[in-house]
């Protein structure tokens, strides 16, 4: 059998605990890639680091604040440490609170920026050096349709998601001489705690899980490396059915 091209690489995964982020970090380690698994809440990270080993890859839980440049410093650190380098990188950390302007707190508008759009350039610069130095490597930042799109109620959580498509596009020109490759993911609904109970409970059959969604990251990941997917949206195909 012929060993996937994941194989032995080292990824840092943000938001690794639940969701979308623990979706893509459980399919690398299927594919026995090494999987710096990253969250704020260290018994999710456990439970996922002993499934990860469970399905062949090697695992290490780092409880990390992606908006503390201190804590993604130590968190891309522990990465290195570990496993030498680092390979790729999954920005998936990401909140949202979802009401008009009018009603939403300063607060809640700076946690968003924080997370969404400061959590992910820190962690990119942060690991540039080590993927320059390899003359390879992967982004993959995971946006959302709201990116795209406007809606009622969206205002802070949708800017911040525009503002993350307008940033890696800027990065992919910044950093594709050095063989390193940027892809952007759009989802739209999606069957996670995110979404909401309402998806959840009514459409749960008709929206992609998030087991989609890292099947999508990882066929784009398993392009020959002088291809690259740079964004893809990815949509329910009848979310009414």
């Amino acid at each position: 059998m012929t060993a996937s091209i994941l194989a032995q690489k080292t990824w840092i995964v943000t938001g690794a605990g639940r969701g979308i982020g623990r979706a893509i970090a459980l399919a690398l380690g299927a594919e026995h890639a090494n999987v710096v698994v990253a969250a704020r809440t260290a018994s999710e990270l456990s439970k996922v680091g002993d499934e990860i080993a469970a399905l062949g890859g090697a695992a290490l839980p780092v409880v990390a604040d992606v908006s503390d440049e201190s804590s993604v410093e130590r968190l891309v650190q522990a990465c290195a440490d570990r496993f030498g380098t680092v390979d790729g990188l999954v920005n998936n950390a990401g909140i949202g609170s979802f009401v008009p302007v009018a009603k939403l707190t300063t607060a809640d508008f700076d946690a968003m920026w924080a997370v969404n759009m400061r959590g992910v350039f820190l962690c990119t610069r942060a690991v540039l050096p080590y993927m320059t130095r390899a003359q390879s490597g992967d982004i993959v930042n995971i946006s959302s349709l709201a990116g795209r799109n406007a809606f009622t109620g969206g205002a802070g959580y949708a800017a911040t998601k525009w503002a993350l498509i307008g940033f890696s596009r800027c990065l992919l020109l910044e950093v594709r001489d050095q063989n390193i490759r940027v892809i952007t993911l759009c989802p739209g609904s999606v069957d996670t705690a995110f979404s909401g109970p309402s998806h959840q409970m009514k459409h749960s059959s008709a929206i992609p899980s998030a087991d989609t969604i890292a099947r999508v990251a990882l066929d784009a990941l398993r392009l020959p490396r002088n291809t690259m997917v740079s964004e893809i949206d990815i949509r329910p195909t009848n979310p009414k059915a």
